[in-house]
């Protein structure tokens, strides 16, 4: 049975490597749960096949897998995905240090983005077997909660062919793109996620070649609408829009 239950959680302002760690130990139990589960699957099946007497093998019921939505901000801090290019980096540790930012290669999809205070970044750390095992329809719906969040702020967004995340005017030179992504999943569990500039200094793109990409760029809604925007009503606005996209029971 498909366990739709949802644990949202709100990190605050947090370092990138103690998020990072906690992601990863709530990654890794899912994980090992369905590791678990199939092993108990195995053994029991094999036990009927060979005849061995089945009374001592519990009838098989998996455990149930939780999930999990955490949202938070990161002090600056920029991360290179598996694909990503170290080059795409323009600052050497000298200029880190003057920018007070970190740099982190890590193991998510995609190349080179930026993090900082302003900016809602999300890992939901879902099974995925709990809603669809398909990761592309998981990257659009990601991206679909962002583009309502957006619209019920009167901005029009949409995306960019052969690109993930979520832009403005993909359609002309005036790309300019205001949401990133950048997945893990193993065994369809989910990890790392996406970037949103709500009130994102956006001076700190300028130190890199965004998720690789030389030629658009980078905005906020700060920007696009002129004004600071408050960023706990976009969270709960952007909650809402994930939880009913993917069917969630939020708790």
């Amino acid at each position: 049975m498909k366990n739709k239950k949802v644990f949202f959680e709100d990190w605050g302002l947090i370092d990138y490597q103690q998020a990072w760690d906690k992601q990863e130990e709530l990654f890794s139990a899912t994980v090992k749960t369905k590791l678990d589960n199939r092993n108990s699957e195995l053994a029991y099946a094999e036990a009927a096949k060979n005849s061995v007497a089945t009374d001592t093998y519990a009838p098989f019921e998996p455990a149930e897998t939780f999930n999990y939505l955490v949202f938070c901000e990161h002090p600056h801090v920029y991360t290179l995905g598996k694909s990503g290019k170290a080059e795409h980096l323009l600052l050497d540790e000298a200029g880190l240090k003057e920018k007070q930012a970190v740099y982190y290669p890590i193991n998510r999809g995609g190349d080179i983005t930026y993090h900082g205070p302003g900016q809602i970044v999300s890992y939901p750390i879902l099974d995925l077997d709990n809603f669809f095992t398909d990761i592309h329809l998981y990257l659009r719906t990601l991206e679909e909660a962002i583009i309502l969040t957006l619209a019920d702020y009167g901005l029009q967004a949409g995306r960019y062919p052969g690109y993930t995340g979520v832009w403005f005017d993909a359609d002309n030179d005036n790309a300019r793109k205001i949401c990133a992504m950048g997945v893990r999943c193993s065994r369809w569990v989910t990890m790392h996620g996406l970037a949103f500039n709500v009130n994102t200094n956006l001076d700190y793109f300028k130190n890199i070649v965004p998720c690789g990409i030389d030629d658009k760029a980078v905005t906020s809604m700060q920007q696009e609408l002129g004004y600071e925007v408050d960023i706990n009503e976009v969270k709960k606005i952007l909650k809402h829009h994930i939880s009913v996209l993917f069917d969630m029971e939020m708790l």
